[in-house]
């Protein structure tokens, strides 16, 4: 058992709150942490020390705040192995994977530090007895508001481009992985003054109040309709809002690629890390032409892939997961993989497909985060892009095609943030998007979401009048 404690203007504890809350192994059900729930004094008083500390950080030189994330990063580092436990411990992720996305995020951490002393400012043209120029600093409170599926990678990347800008942080982890967030904390807070880095605990309400409390941006990565009520609050408060939220994101199988390979791509899309990916692929547009075979390799994918997938996060989850694809079936879809909640301990679902999805099924409308499969046959290219453009979100999508002018023609057409061709993931370090509709707005990644945490002043110098 982990025990949770609270950081609070330096000082750590467990908070002036009553209520506490425990974590569950999804593998077995065996209690891994004991968490405390933040109460409204708690978030105003972490709110505080971080608005209290918020002069003293921004005016700390741009490279010594970097080096304090890159010693952050060093401790993130250096703990990798017991990260990964305790990540693999609250929400079911295997190991080998809970330390390749630590990795990630050390390197994201280190990636801000280096950018951080260089973000950029630009000197106007005036005349020549003015100096005019254009001057970033930073926005001042920031709180970081995270998810439970990458609970490392995802936290390190806002909390490195917020601190390394002279932000301070009031950082809240998901409840489903509180003591990931925790020990993340433990690992950073070492590296800055009292009150530029706070940590609260707890469930929606802790979030929900810290987001409509006095800060100047909150930053949510997680589920859409927490991001609309991030949203509504930071309506009220004029605080900025930085949001990557849920998808449904389309893979579209042209009639000229090989059927075999365009299931692998497909399998890794919907099934990699039990299909808990914010840009996993969650419905599949083939082409009547090859749907027969690509189906069949999908099917033999899904076997494959049965064996390596760790659990969902926890039962209702996968609860919400098999509902859809019952619903589905019902609807007239058919289970070629899957389907079935396995019998046992623990939060596990099978690597499933389902064929003769239609698009008003809610397998497909909707965001469903599990290892889920939903093909749709079409007719053609130009009815696949349609289709796939059809939703309320707008995070990723990706297309299998061997012809250039389809290509061409998806990326500038698909509405949403990223297009990938003939790849499900990948993609060159400090690439940046905006994701559309329900998905979320702002950058969140790259060089850009330096951007997002500091504010420009424009700035004109003139002499005083000679003879002063």
């Amino acid at each position: 058992m982990y025990d949770v404690e609270q950081l609070i203007g330096g000082a750590w504890g467990p908070g002036a709150g009553t209520r506490r809350m425990t974590v569950v192994n999804p593998v077995d059900g065996e209690p891994v942490s004991a968490v405390p729930i933040a109460s409204g004094a708690d978030v105003a008083a972490a709110v505080k020390a971080a608005r209290d500390a918020a002069a003293g950080w921004a005016r700390t030189a741009p490279v010594a705040r970097a080096a304090a994330l890159h010693a952050a990063a060093d401790a993130v580092e250096a703990a990798a192995d017991e990260l990964a436990r305790i990540m693999s411990a609250e929400m079911g992720k295997p190991a080998g994977g809970a330390k390749d996305s630590i990795g990630a995020g050390v390197g994201t951490l280190r990636q801000y530090a280096e950018l951080g002393p260089t973000h950029r400012g630009r000197s106007l043209a005036g005349n020549d007895e003015a100096i005019d120029l254009m001057a970033y600093g930073p926005r001042g409170v920031v709180a970081v508001i995270t998810p439970w599926n990458d609970p490392v990678a995802v936290s390190c990347g806002l909390l490195g481009a917020a601190l390394v800008t002279g932000n301070t942080v009031v950082h809240k982890p998901s409840e489903r992985t509180p003591a990931t967030g925790w020990r993340l904390a433990r690992l950073l807070a070492p590296h800055f003054p009292d009150g530029v880095f706070s940590l609260l605990s707890g469930d929606g309400t802790v979030g929900a109040a810290l987001a409509g409390s006095e800060v100047d941006v909150v930053a949510h990565v997680g589920s859409t309709a927490t991001g609309r009520a991030i949203a509504a609050a930071c309506a009220r408060t004029g605080a900025k809002a930085l949001l990557e939220n849920g998808g449904s994101d389309p893979l579209i199988v042209d009639a000229d690629v090989d059927p075999a390979w365009a299931a692998r791509q497909a399998a890794l899309g919907a099934f990699a890390n039990s299909g808990q990916i914010c840009v996993a692929v969650e419905r599949v547009y083939v082409h009547r032409d090859v749907a027969e075979p690509f189906l069949a390799a999908l099917a033999r994918e899904a076997g494959t892939w049965a064996a390596e997938l760790g659990p969902l996060v926890d039962t209702r989850l996968r609860e919400g997961v098999h509902a859809q694809v019952s619903a589905a079936v019902e609807a007239g879809a058919r289970v070629v993989a899957g389907g079935t909640v396995p019998d046992g301990p623990g939060a596990f679902y099978p690597p499933t497909v389902l064929a003769g999805c239609t698009d008003d099924m809610a397998v497909v409308r909707e965001e469903t985060f599990g290892p889920v499969a939903p093909v749709v046959t079409v007719d053609s290219f130009a009815e696949a892009l349609a289709r796939a453009a059809d939703s309320p979100y707008g995070l990723a999508a990706t297309v299998l095609t061997g012809s250039m002018s389809h290509a061409q023609q998806a990326w500038r057409e698909l509405p949403a943030g990223t297009v990938k061709i003939n790849a499900v993931f990948g993609g060159a370090p400090g690439g940046a998007a905006h994701p559309r509709r329900g998905s979320g707005q702002g950058f969140g990644y790259g060089p850009e979401l330096l951007d997002e945490l500091t504010a420009a002043k424009a700035v004109h110098i003139e002499a005083p009048p000679s003879g002063w």
